[in-house]
């Protein structure tokens, strides 16, 4: 304990509401103190009465210190590992203004179009940028990584196969270790067989639905490919190509070559290597497949004015409404990394990239001839920037020799060794290797020369769109990137009240460590004797999410919720299966549970059966004891979120999970509300046997507009021996469920966000802020008591950290949920979760983070509102020419000459009295979403630059 304690504690500043606000917020809702609110909103059989035992609180200073210790530990080598990782300069405009900017990092998806603007066009160029180098028709707009990417492909090609009974992938065996890793989990539980084999052995017969080659492969050869795909589309099955996106500036792209599917990891365009993640990945193919792509895809559309406007298109492939019928439980992506891997396509340019990709080629080629010049054989002469030396019996002996000058090789196999080159690489980099090879003769006197590629070399243009060429000084890029940051609404602008999807603070004191060195350019797999501070860092996180869930392991490898969920049930899965009771695949789903949950569970080869709630939004106990006992024999899991998805602590949690164990099932908690919880109950303790735990919502990594975001589980000890691994760097137990994510823990270089965040917290500062966040949502819900009626309440009239506003009556005015969600960005509001998950309500989620002036300025909003649907009743307001019905209100419609409505602007524009000194203006009016899905377009063809949409328009 300090002896002089920090005289400027985080948690006031983590904290929006002060001591006296606190006060006036209890007597609004009606509590004589905060701990007597929790009282009645969190049931007492589930408390826990022990504190939590973390360490005290540190102040920004002293986190700051610790993590740049930790970071300090990390031993930063030339890391020429490949596998698909590199090491890459991120252009100081790019890092400053994108990455370390909260107006984009704290951005939430973009389900909200009209005020996503910005990133949707950087997410269009993303695409555009994919589909150009990888000659594909179309897009999506980022993935986890480049192996759930595979599998993501790998299912895709199932589906769209016309080979219905064939049930056989081939998989090239020079595919990247982690992809072939994470391909065998996925297809497991899915009944697909596997082919592992050299794609020259590759045999298209009647089982075989599609295969995946590495393109170049992890070895870096490049093959003739043409052939195996004409044999392949003979005998209707699919390719899929895993590729290096720098590579195609130079190489004939996959489209060239009939590829159906292609898949890979940006991260080389400008992503720090960060021991692993977040990158963005990307999945691109023919848009005849468009309806079965997974992920998010950006298209463009109009607004009510005639006015491009972007937005994410086919929306109904959105997972959360699929449900058990989705075919991909994929709802984070990593956004943020995608916009930097596009921005970092429009810093360069077409020009720019291939400048960057003859000079690594180049410097291959003088790694060819220095290897050759030493005496020693190298493996393939066509490459691209990894070059696969045979050693012999020296192998292990020039690994070490590099080893010993700062420098990671790889080990290929016993004979050989690769080295896998990037934009970093300078001439004393090459000079290091060069004496590693032992070559006689000096850097200078080696006479390498471009390869003559033949006919694997790229003829076709790429990136012709105006943004590729247009920003070369840096003044221009800062604009261009600024005007995007405007059209976006982030919490930099004001709060975002998404009930489930906690859009707290992102202090800053916690973002900064993401871009440390020590943090940023280790390679994933990197021996873990050069990552010992992360090693630190992971095992006290681990700890401390033990502590906090009640846990007894902790892995940390899912990099996004939906993964968390799928690492759960597969440990469940395999803690069945040693048990001798495989046959147990029943898994038992509420009716108001996270859409990603049964459609994770249909991932993990598990049938889903339905269980009802009550009218008070609780889980129908009575229904859920029969469908337990009428399964008994192959109960696998129950799935439950809890706080409820419909925003209350149900009384009976402990006893519904004493029901599934009673009939031989485990019980997997959905944490995504777990900011409700933290230091007043324990999933373990009440009954829970795994929870994944959204970083990006309680643990305050940010939303990034979609992503990065991590899903770490919590597991029981009967559990904890199935928890994943990882082929290169061994985790997990001793009888894993499999690999879940490329890199072994996930997304390591944000983790640091969530460690600083429970540091400078400490046990006293997390609780408090679960009470406070449990008293803001009752004080929304008491405010708008009248006016809008709260769906679902607890045992004692309380909500948890969250409230389900019904806007389901004003129906009959003529009033839909769109409506209130599109004049909320009026009042300078994101909208809160619509129609989730009751269709035609809101869910709010005021967080602990948000002022008492925040939270009044939301409430005068909805309570503004309500007022206008009742002048539409009484007829006051046209019941469709209306502030309501025309909402958003763009400035351009504002100051137009014309004015044709029957309400005045200032009603349409400053609705409210605060907008007079801030005024968030929506980019475009309301978007025609059928009209962009019946006319998909999703690259920057249809898109005009922000300088020419007037002359466009």
């Amino acid at each position: 304990m300090a002896v002089f304690p920090s005289a400027a504690p985080f948690a006031p500043r983590h904290l929006g509401p002060r001591a006296a606000d606190l006060d006036a917020m209890l007597r609004t809702v009606g509590a004589n103190s905060l701990d007597a609110l929790i009282d009645e909103a969190v049931p007492a059989a589930i408390r826990t009465d022990r504190p939590l035992e973390l360490p005290p609180a540190l102040s920004e200073q002293e986190a700051l210190a610790a993590l740049a210790e930790r970071a300090g530990q990390n031993q930063i080598f030339r890391s020429f590992l490949g596998m698909g990782y590199h090491d890459t300069h991120t252009p100081p405009v790019i890092l400053r203004n994108i990455l370390e900017n909260p107006g984009w990092y704290t951005a939430y998806t973009p389900y909200q179009a009209e005020i996503a603007q910005g990133r949707l066009e950087a997410l269009l160029v993303f695409q555009t940028m994919v589909e150009d180098l990888t000659g594909m028709e179309i897009s999506n707009a980022s993935l986890l990584d480049e192996a759930t990417g595979a599998a993501e492909a790998m299912t895709m090609a199932h589906r769209v196969s016309k080979k219905k009974r064939a049930n056989t992938f081939l998989v090239a065996s020079d595919c990247h270790p982690q992809t072939i890793a994470l391909l065998e989990t996925r297809a497991a539980p899915l009944g697909i067989e596997l082919r592992i084999q050299d794609p020259a052995d590759f045999t298209f017969d009647a089982d075989v639905y599609g295969a995946i080659v590495q393109y170049p492969a992890t070895d870096g050869r490049i093959r003739d490919l043409g052939a195996m795909v004409d044999e392949a589309h003979a005998n209707k099955a699919l390719v899929v190509f895993a590729v290096d996106l720098l590579s195609l500036t130079m190489l004939q792209p996959p489209g060239e070559l009939g590829a159906d599917i292609v898949v890979g990891n940006s991260q080389r365009f400008g992503v720090p290597l960060g021991y692993g993640g977040p990158h963005a990945a990307f999945l691109a193919t023919r848009e005849k497949y468009k309806r079965q792509v997974p992920g998010r895809i950006i298209g463009v559309s109009k607004d009510a004015h005639g006015n491009p406007a972007l937005r994410m298109a086919l929306q109904t492939r959105e997972q959360h409404i699929r449900r058990q019928k989705a075919t991909s439980n994929i709802c984070t992506a990593q956004v943020l990394l995608a916009v930097v891997a596009g921005m970092y396509g429009v810093w360069h340019g077409p020009d720019g990239l291939k400048a960057i990709a003859r000079r690594v080629h180049l410097q291959a080629r003088t790694l060819i001839a220095a290897a050759r010049a030493a005496g020693l054989t190298v493996r393939h002469d066509t490459v691209f920037d990894t070059v696969a030396i045979e050693a012999g019996d020296g192998a292990a002996a020039l690994v070490d020799a590099a080893a010993s000058r700062g420098i990671n090789l790889r080990r290929l196999d016993d004979t050989g060794v690769a080295i896998a080159l990037d934009e970093t690489v300078e001439d004393a980099d090459i000079d290091a290797l060069l004496e590693v090879l032992g070559c006689p003769t000096s850097l200078a006197d080696i006479a390498a020369t471009e390869a003559d590629l033949g006919a694997h070399a790229r003829t076709s243009d790429f990136m012709g769109d105006p943004r590729f060429h247009l920003y070369r000084s840096e003044t221009e890029m800062l604009r261009y990137l600024h005007r995007l940051e405007v059209r976006d609404l982030t919490l930099n602008v004001s709060m975002i009240a998404l009930g489930s999807c906690t859009m707290k603070l992102n202090a800053t004191a916690e973002m900064i460590p993401v871009t440390m060195a020590g943090f940023g350019k280790i390679h994933p797999f990197a021996p873990v004797e050069q990552a010992q501070g992360y090693g630190r860092l992971f095992d006290e996180l681990e700890a401390w999410l033990a502590e906090i869930t009640g846990f007894a392991a902790v892995s940390l490898q899912p990099n996004a919720g939906s993964q968390g969920e799928y690492a759960g049930l597969l440990s469940i899965a395999a803690y069945h299966q040693a048990r001798g009771e495989g046959h147990r695949n029943i898994c038992l789903i509420p009716s108001s549970a996270h859409g990603t949950n049964p459609a994770s569970a249909v991932m993990a080869g598990m049938k889903v059966v339905v269980t009802a709630c009550d009218e008070q939004g609780n889980i129908d106990v009575s229904d859920l004891r029969a469908k337990a006992a009428q399964h008994a024999e192959n109960l696998a899991a129950l799935m439950v979120t809890y706080p409820s998805t419909h925003g209350v602590f149900e009384e009976a949690i402990t006893e519904i999970c004493s029901i599934v164990h009673e009939h031989g099932g485990q019980v997997y908690m959905d944490g995504a509300n777990m900011n409700a919880m933290v230091g007043l109950c324990r999933p373990a303790d009440f009954g829970a046997d795994v929870c994944h735990l959204n970083l990006h919502k309680t643990f305050c990594i940010p939303h990034g507009g979609g992503g990065p975001g991590m899903g770490p589980i919590g597991v029981a000890a009967h559990l904890a021996p199935h928890l994943p691994s990882h082929p290169v760097i061994p985790t997990g137990g001793e009888a894993p469920c499999g690999t879940i994510s490329a890199a072994p823990w996930g997304s390591p270089s944000i983790l640091p966000i969530s460690w600083a965040y429970i540091a400078m917290m400490g046990a006293d500062g997390l609780t408090l802020a679960s009470k406070v966040a449990i008293l803001s949502a009752n004080y929304i819900a008491t405010r708008l008591e009248g006016a809008y009626d709260v769906l679902y309440r607890g045992a004692n009239g309380r909500v948890a950290h969250e409230c389900i506003l019904d806007t389901r009556p004003f129906k009959a005015d003529g009033v839909e949920v769109d409506d209130l969600a599109k004049r909320l960005m009026d009042f300078g509001f994101h909208a809160p979760t619509m129609s989730f998950p009751v269709a035609g309500t809101l869910m709010v989620e005021p967080t602990e983070s948000e002022s008492l002036e925040e939270l009044d300025r939301f409430c005068e909003s909805m309570l503004a509102m309500r007022a206008e649907i009742q002048a539409v009743a009484e007829g006051k307001l046209d019941p469709v020419d209306n502030p309501l019905k025309n909402a958003p209100h763009t400035l351009a419609e504002l100051t137009a000459d014309e004015w044709t409505h029957p309400y005045p602007r200032k009603q349409a524009a400053w609705p409210a009295s605060w907008l007079a000194a801030h005024k968030y203006w929506p980019a475009v009016g309301r978007i025609d979403n059928a009209y962009g899905d019946r006319n998909l377009i999703c690259s920057c063809d249809a898109w005009p630059l922000p300088e020419t949409a007037a002359a466009a328009k």
